[in-house]
């Protein structure tokens, strides 16, 4: 269903870049936005873990540096059946995480600076054992191509606006017309970025966190940190990132914002938890 899910946004993105490029640019635009969205496309696929990890700024970190990591997540990973991701760091003091890659061959995970000060090593665990899940159920590849489209939505719509301002307005009649229809492009692309976001699912979270707990061998800790991650959220300054990004982490890294809230692609956090608890009840799980 994921690979089905990859497909369409692909295609959606495709088509959403050609007629933005016509509106902004006639037909030279939708030749050059049909070109550039078959290279994305490719580009996106190929090294989505790449793309991922530049716009978030991670670096990578060693097994000298950071042996508790490598040690956990190396663990873990045995526990899921997955090869061991490549680990990276994040630049910031908020809790927080997140995997990328376009198959568990070719996967990443990256934890932000804050996050080994902030948790105990049962929160950790549940934490990094939530994001080796995403891997496994192979969630990683549509959460990267959504943040590519989104970012490059973006990117062209201030392109036009650029335009739009340093003569889009100038001349007669039909260039007003064709002004009129790069705003309404304009208005349209942050809009259908938004809706690219929405439509990350947030059942993969719930997924994401039951794959988890069974493979850390408790919900408990993923439950607690998930709780203590948000507190700190709501409580410090968000995180220094492109915005596209935010579905990425395991909580959302704008979580005090309230418009953020609202139009969040992550389930409530107290919801969260609750079907952590439950899953603790299971027999399974004892």
């Amino acid at each position: 269903m994921n690979h089905v899910k990859t497909f369409l946004l692909m295609t959606l993105l495709t088509v959403i870049l050609i007629l933005l490029g016509g509106a902004i640019a006639g037909e030279q635009g939708l030749i050059m936005a049909f070109f550039f969205a078959l290279l994305l496309n490719f580009g996106t696929y190929w090294f989505s873990d790449t793309l991922a990890i530049k716009m978030t700024r991670s670096r990578p970190v060693s097994e000298q540096d950071a042996p508790q990591l490598y040690a956990s997540v190396r663990r873990l990973a045995g526990n899921a059946g997955l090869p061991m991701p490549a680990l990276y760091i994040t630049p910031s003091t908020q809790p927080n995480a997140f995997a990328t890659g376009r198959s568990p061959k070719k996967a990443a995970v990256a934890v932000t600076e804050g996050i080994m000060q902030a948790l105990t090593q049962d929160e950790l665990d549940g934490v990094l054992a939530h994001e080796l899940a995403h891997i496994k159920n192979r969630d990683t590849l549509i959460s990267t191509v959504a943040t590519v489209m989104a970012g490059t939505l973006t990117f062209v719509a201030r392109m036009g606006q650029y335009r739009l301002i340093f003569g889009g307005m100038r001349g007669g009649r039909d260039n007003s017309g064709a002004a009129i229809l790069q705003i309404i492009a304009l208005i349209i692309a942050p809009i259908a970025a938004l809706i690219i976001r929405m439509a990350i699912s947030r059942s993969r979270e719930y997924i994401a966190d039951e794959t988890g707990a069974r493979i850390a061998g408790s919900s408990n800790g993923l439950a607690s940190a998930l709780l203590k991650m948000q507190n700190i959220a709501e409580r410090g300054r968000p995180m220094q990132i492109n915005e596209a990004t935010s579905h990425m982490f395991i909580i959302n890294p704008f979580s005090g914002n309230d418009f953020a809230k609202i139009f969040s692609t992550h389930p409530p956090i107290e919801q969260r938890v609750a079907r952590l608890r439950r899953i603790e009840d299971q027999p399974s799980m004892r």
